[in-house]
């Protein structure tokens, strides 16, 4: 969600409007469309472009910041919403009246976390490969040693009922008994490595659960989420089936790690997602998307059903009297505001999360402790 930064001078910004290409307001655009009509600079989509541009200039110069390609970025991410993450920082630093540095802008696009959440994942995808082709190499090296060691042994069987006195009989004998030791002593060894490569494969596999997973709730991940969020949209397409997302934000959240410190603040991210994690099923899920933020996706009911119940779990919240048990101070009502979005409600599934997003911050704006549904002007 994207507050309104009230700094922003709202004045033209025609140096950075020429600087890409586009003429002042009065001047005229003489390119043509494909049926050779002339675009005037007054065109609807030429007219909501310059708004843009001139928002983007705006907020450069209320931050005194240079004009580059990052910041044009995060800029345009910040007024349309783009990253979720960064917008809600720069709106958490605005309203704190701190300033936005480039330095700031740069370690908080950064996202070091979600990087090297990518890294770890793509190293056990690796690690991964890596195990069932040695897994592969043992069990058809072992395959191969059981055949020869039966071999061997039927070999030295045959010359153990050789006649006495045949010439060699006793030196390949003592031969073929010391490789049929051999094999059988690799044999042992290769079933060895293939029982420590399937609990290496086991513990490869718990480490992906708890990367998905959140360590302080327990729920799954952002990473996790957006996941399921595709595989649940493609299955609740492919069976017509309905499907909802809702942003969860616990209210006044700030004022909770400052007024009863961070430990205390943690406690309450538990309660709030063990609340939330009530409703899920094998149709409903709960992750933590980051922060003071969670995501709850719901297939199989309609937007109505949906709002009803993730209500219904807002209003049990907020019933709950929450004591800080190290100071036994009381941490007052505790709630949480949210936005849901019906997914299919547009082309772009991704518009929903957006939809939502939006929804959750007009919950915010309008009292707080509310569900609010995403209407037409949220989407696109």
């Amino acid at each position: 969600m994207s507050a309104q930064d009230p700094s922003l001078p709202r004045r033209p910004a025609k140096g950075l409007l020429d600087w890409f290409g586009f003429a002042g307001p009065n001047d005229v655009n003489h390119d043509v469309d494909a049926n050779g009509v002339p675009i005037t600079a007054n065109a609807p989509h030429q007219i909501a472009r310059k708004q843009l541009l001139d928002d983007i200039g705006n907020f450069l110069m209320a931050h005194d910041l240079e004009v580059s390609g990052f910041t044009l970025s995060v800029a345009h991410d910040y007024l349309v919403g783009g990253n979720r993450r960064v917008t809600r920082a720069i709106d958490e630093q605005i309203q704190a009246s701190e300033p936005l540095t480039l330095p700031w802008l740069r370690k908080t696009a950064a996202d070091p976390g979600h990087n090297q959440n990518e890294a770890m994942h793509r190293l056990m995808k690796r690690l991964e490969t890596d195990i069932e082709d040695f897994g592969k190499v043992t069990s058809e090296a072992s395959s191969a040693t059981t055949h020869y060691n039966e071999a061997l042994a039927a070999h030295v069987h045959d010359l153990d009922q050789a006649p006495d006195g045949q010439i060699g009989v006793e030196e390949l004998l003592d031969l073929a008994r010391a490789m049929l030791d051999r094999t059988r002593s690799l044999e042992e060894d290769m079933a060895r490595s293939a029982e420590q490569t399937r609990v290496l494969r086991n513990n490869l596999e718990q480490a992906r659960r708890n990367a998905d997973h959140d360590h302080l709730t327990g729920l799954p991940n952002r990473r996790a989420f957006e996941a399921r969020f595709d595989t649940e949209y493609a299955s609740a397409k492919a069976r017509g089936e309905h499907l909802c997302v809702a942003f969860c934000d616990i209210d006044f959240f700030k004022r909770i790690n400052d007024t009863h410190g961070h430990d205390a603040g943690d406690r309450v991210l538990k309660v709030v997602a063990e609340t939330l994690a009530r409703m899920s099923d094998d149709r409903c899920h709960v992750a933590r998307h980051g922060g003071e933020e969670f995501v709850v996706l719901l297939r199989g009911r309609s937007l109505h059903e949906a709002w009803e119940m993730l209500d219904d779990t807002r209003h049990r919240m907020a019933e709950r009297k929450l004591i800080n048990r190290a100071t036994e101070a009381a941490f007052g009502q505790v709630t949480f505001s949210a936005g849901i979005a019906d997914v299919f409600a547009s082309e772009d599934p991704r518009e929903s999360l957006r939809a939502a997003d939006k929804a959750l911050y007009k919950a915010k704006e309008s009292g707080r402790n509310k569900v609010v549904v995403a209407d037409k002007t949220m989407l696109g």
